[in-house]
Formats: C-alpha cells, sequence, structure tokens
C-alpha cells in the first residue's frame, strides 16, 4: 500500500486534532516544495533517522530502442537517489 499525500493529512489530521485540516495541508505542501527545490537546486535534503535524499548526473549515452533496436541519443539527465538511514534499516528489518 502506497502513502499518498491525502492519507497522510488524514493521518495528521486525526493525531493533532487541534490543528486545521486546510493548515496541515499548507504545512506539508511546504515541506514538498522546499524538498523539490533544494533538489533542482542541487543540495541534499537529509532526515535524521529517515533518510537522505540527493540528485545524481545521468551521463549522456546512446541507448537502444528495445521495440526497434535502433539507436537513440539519450542527452544527460539528474535522477534522484534515496539513501535510507541506518536506524530505518533496522526498523524495516526487525532489528532494533
Amino acid at each position: 500500500m502506497a502513502i499518498v499525500k491525502s492519507k497522510l493529512l488524514k493521518q495528521l489530521s486525526k493525531n493533532y486534532p487541534n490543528f486545521l485540516k486546510k493548515d496541515l495541508e499548507k504545512f506539508i505542501n511546504i515541506i514538498l516544495n522546499e524538498i523539490k527545490r533544494a533538489l533542482k537546486r542541487g543540495d541534499r535534503c537529509e532526515f535524521r533517522g529517515f533518510g537522505v535524499f540527493e540528485t545524481h548526473i545521468q551521463k549522456a549515452r546512446i541507448s537502444r530502442n528495445p521495440k526497434t533496436g535502433e539507436k537513440v541519443n539519450t542527452p544527460e539527465k539528474k535522477t534522484i537517489h534515496f539513501k535510507m538511514s541506518k536506524d530505518l534499516f533496522k526498523k524495516l528489518n526487525n532489528e532494533g
């Protein structure tokens, strides 16, 4: 089951009933937009106890169209890389 923004908002509003739902939604949007901006600038986003988001540059290369076998030029692009923290790894693997 994937978590979507609406489910996250519902869970936050259940855990923090004294906050207005629209304020929690603004809070989530601000955090997500700041993560996007930081990654666009090439900065790392580190959340202690959770993990790190950072961008990697994928070099330009010549790839193949699997359907036709024709060569295709793939330009250089940025990709997002996530590395989980040791704490999260241990919790996911029931080690702690």
